[in-house]
């Protein structure tokens, strides 16, 4: 039955047809959704234009229209009706007469009404000067009346915005900007205001208006359906409340949820959590595009001018992409910041070369290379990678899980990347099981995020921690990790625990870690709870909290990603006092664990090949060294895939040097290795013990190292410039002072300050330092030459690059052999943290 069936059958010549048809249509569940709203406008647009023609017999020059969310044809059960009645300025006396035929009705039968008379110049003025009426103007619909002015008006209004777009777009987002600011993002709220919030039908409307401006367009995939998810909920939400509101308050959800045949409340606001993120995705993506095209157009009247101003000859001179100097666009400059992956005009797109269906690992480098550097990942770049990028394998390899660990590390800026991946559904693809904990909500007054936007944001927290703990990777991961079991029924630190064992030997992780990982997973609470709960003078308190931990540095793990987990989850959860409760817990956890820390591992015994190096480097009294890739068995194919011979995963390049005992053979190792844009992953420094017989002492350098664009140097040059650092006649330090000078600095992220610590009873032998600080060109270079000035020698180094995280520890003596003293050691650390923070 159509809406004009309806309105006959209720005698429509008058309101209370009107009403009556209009109450039943509310009424039938059956029609709801899209449908119900057309058939309400379309009864809404007789009725009003009965009224109409009722008056205006024999007046010309008028019409009726529709505007806003009536025009649209989006009349929710409670909504404004927002009626603008046109009119050529003629018989002003007789408009008004009109205009009190048509409102007087509406108001009688308790509808809301949005009205003005206005001459269509009067309309295009007052648009020019209030934003909300031009967007009000731009869905403008024809009701009755003269179908020609109001066609005139729409095409004006419509030329009026695309002749106007460069100065009101920017003037529509900084409104968006406000709303959002005021009522907060609709994905998080669990009160949310299905309107005004940021995601909302207002930030739908906009990109609306964006779109007919015709300087950009919305990512359309989904954004009509997110729309009609919130229509919907709204419309059930007037049903439910009986009044003209968008807050979906928390006592209302239950009815809502009933009204819309969902299971509950929480599945409800997850259905509006989810319609938001597309929404405010897409609103990122477009006022990115529109603020890149009007960036364009306020720099083209500059280059015309400057091409006027060249000779012919210089006008028909070619430039790199074969368009002439004098047309065209710019060419525009692509800048690497990873294998595959370049930057260009502010956003991180793919490489030329890039072949993301052969290069598994492409989509977390791309990920962690754009956050890194502070920059958006481009909408085209991740739509490409989610329709090619191949599965990464089982466990996964370990430039995978190094680019995860990066991403994870950038702070804030993972944020907005990690957004991106989740718009194409890249993120349960690298982790299935986060598929439950996705746009989950919390219904707890302390926190201020969903279950998923939580972790990520623990994630960031922890960023800040890195420089606390000796494995910042297992910090990242169990801060991502640590509430994934609130997808499953039960304690959710119990569940979680299970998942993230699961999801820790997927990514690649050895068992121990594995283990750290769960136990971290599993207690996560265990410190703010047992510090705010339980008598910290009791031992029992603190022997059990000791033997739930283990050892000395899962506690020291434990104790950042609690503080993170609570300033993640909202400002009621942390607080000087809590955390100085945590922090004496810690204390005393820590004395108890004191029993457990080790002596310096003992060496090795040297492989064959380095006694050979070693023997050759005292033979030639300079150092010697080897390349050798290293790769870990490829994954199994399924028993019923079809056999393909399968390709080892590369794990970087070893680089054994051997070098006869001599002072400042770190600093020029790692310099060289810089000179060379080879980035040090792990590497080991340590006295040789020779074969009986031979005389002489040889340092062995084990590193692996991965080049950072293109293919690794010869060995013969690294050797040759080993020498020559060696030697004094290659400077080191000026060489990478003028190459850093000449590529400009990036905005990215603001890394933590760097931390050097000395190491209590970790060694009898010697004194051993930390270094944690920032990954960075040079750093190993600076850190060695440092150590160097300061008159100690380095007895080995343990040097490891976690994600974005250097993690160093060097075992130094005096240079008689023996441990630094205590004020000696601590005046080395400080100087040491003083010039790399300097």
């Amino acid at each position: 039955m159509t809406s004009t069936d309806v309105d006959k059958q209720a005698d429509d010549s008058g309101p209370s047809g009107y009403a009556a048809a209009r109450l039943r249509l509310l009424t039938e569940g059956a029609r709801s959704g899209p449908p119900r709203r057309t058939e309400l406008s379309e009864l809404t647009d007789d009725w009003l234009s009965g009224l109409f023609g009722a008056a205006a017999e024999r007046l010309r020059g008028v019409s009726l229209v529709a505007v806003g969310g009536y025009g649209r044809g989006e009349l929710s059960p409670r909504s404004d009706l927002d009626l603008l009645l046109l009119h050529d300025g003629g018989d002003t006396k007789a408009v008004a007469a009109l205009a009190d035929r048509i409102w007087y009705p509406v108001w009688d039968l308790g509808l809301a009404l949005d009205h003005s008379v206005r001459t269509p110049a009067e309309a295009r003025r007052t648009a020019g000067e209030d934003l909300k009426v031009q967007l009000g103007l731009l869905d403008a619909r024809h009701i009755a009346g003269d179908l020609g002015l109001t066609t005139g008006l729409r095409t004006a209004v419509l030329a009026d915005w695309r002749n106007q777009a460069p100065k009101r777009l920017p003037e529509l987002r900084e409104l968006c900007a406000e709303r959002a600011e005021r009522q907060g993002e609709l994905q998080y709220l669990l009160e949310p205001d299905l309107k005004e919030a940021r995601g909302g039908l207002r930030d739908a409307t906009a990109l609306r208006a964006v779109a007919a401006s015709w300087l950009a367009d919305a990512p359309r995939e989904g954004l009509d359906d997110a729309r009609r998810r919130l229509l919907d909920v709204r419309d059930a939400l007037h049903l439910a409340t009986g009044r003209a509101t968008d807050r979906l308050a928390l006592q209302e959800q239950d009815q809502v949820a009933a009204e819309l045949g969902l299971l509950d409340a929480d599945t409800l606001l997850r259905q509006v959590y989810e319609a938001a993120r597309v929404i405010s995705y897409a609103s990122d993506v477009t006022w990115r595009e529109v603020g890149r095209v009007l960036r364009s157009r306020a720099v083209r009247p500059r280059l015309r001018k400057l091409a006027r101003e060249r000779s012919d000859f210089l006008r028909r001179a070619v430039v790199g992409d074969g368009r002439a100097l004098g047309g065209g666009k710019p060419v525009t400059e692509r800048s690497p910041l990873a294998e595959g992956v370049v930057e260009q005009d502010g956003e991180v797109v793919l490489a030329r070369a890039a072949r993301p269906e052969r290069d598994p690992v492409l989509p977390l480098r791309a990920a962690a290379a754009a956050a890194q550097a502070g920059l958006p990942l481009s909408l085209h770049a991740v739509r490409r990678l989610a329709a090619t990028a191949r599965p990464l394998p089982t466990p996964w390899p370990a430039e995978a899980r190094e680019q995860l660990v990066t991403l994870l590390g950038s702070g804030q800026p993972t944020v907005p990347v990690w957004e991106a991946l989740e718009a194409e559904d890249l993120i349960t693809r690298l982790l299935p099981d986060w598929e439950r904990v996705r746009c989950r909500p919390q219904r707890n007054a302390v926190h201020i995020w969903t279950v998923d936007r939580h972790l990520i944001e623990t994630a960031v927290r922890a960023a800040e921690f890195t420089r606390r703990v000796s494995r910042p990777d297992l910090l990242l991961v169990a801060a991502l990790l640590h509430d994934i079991g609130k997808g499953w029924p039960g304690d959710h630190s119990v569940a979680g625990e299970i998942i993230a064992k699961d999801v820790a030997a997927r990514i690649g992780f050895d068992h121990a870690d594995v283990t750290v990982l769960a136990t971290l997973v599993r207690h996560h609470l265990l410190l703010v709870e047992t510090a705010t709960r339980r008598d910290l003078e009791d031992p029992a308190t603190v022997r059990s909290v000791a033997e739930a931990v283990g050892t000395q540095s899962t506690l020291e793990l434990l104790h950042a990603l609690t503080e993170a987990d609570a300033l993640a989850t909202g400002p009621a959860a942390w607080s000087s006092w809590r955390g100085s409760l945590v922090a004496d817990l810690v204390r005393r956890v820590s004395a108890v664990l004191a029993g457990d820390l080790l002596d310096e591992p003992a060496a090795a015994a040297p492989t064959a090949e380095q006694e050979r190096l070693a023997i050759e480097a005292i033979a030639t009294g300079s150092p010697v060294l080897s390349l050798r890739a290293q790769t870990e068995p490829p994954a199994q194919d399924e028993p019923d895939e079809p056999a393909e011979p399968a390709e080892p995963e590369p794990l970087g390049v070893e680089l054994l040097i051997a070098v006869p005992d001599q002072p400042g053979v770190l600093p020029a190792v790692a310099g060289v290795l810089a000179l060379h844009r080879l980035t040090v992953r792990t590497a080991e420094l340590r006295a040789l013990e020779l074969p009986e017989g031979v005389e002489g002492s040889v340092l062995l350098l084990d590193w692996r190292v991965a080049a950072e664009y293109g293919s690794l140097p010869q060995a013969a040059r690294l050797r040759a410039d080993l020498v020559r650092a060696l030697d004094g006649s290659l400077d080191i330090a000026g060489r990478l002072a003028e190459r850093d000078a000449a590529y400009p600095r990036r905005r990215g992220v603001v890394a933590p300050p760097p931390r050097v610590t000395v190491a209590p009873a970790a060694s009898r032998l010697a004194t051993v330092i930390e270094v944690r600080a920032q990954d960075a060109p040079g750093l190993l270079f600076r850190i060695g030459q440092a150590l160097e000035d300061a008159a100690v020698r380095v007895r080995s180094a343990h040097a490891s690059t976690l994600g974005a995280n250097a993690v160093d520890a060097f075992y130094v003596t005096t240079p008689t052999g023996s441990p630094l003293p205590a004020q000696e050691a601590e005046a080395v650390a400080r100087k040491l943290e003083e010039m790399l923070r300097g």
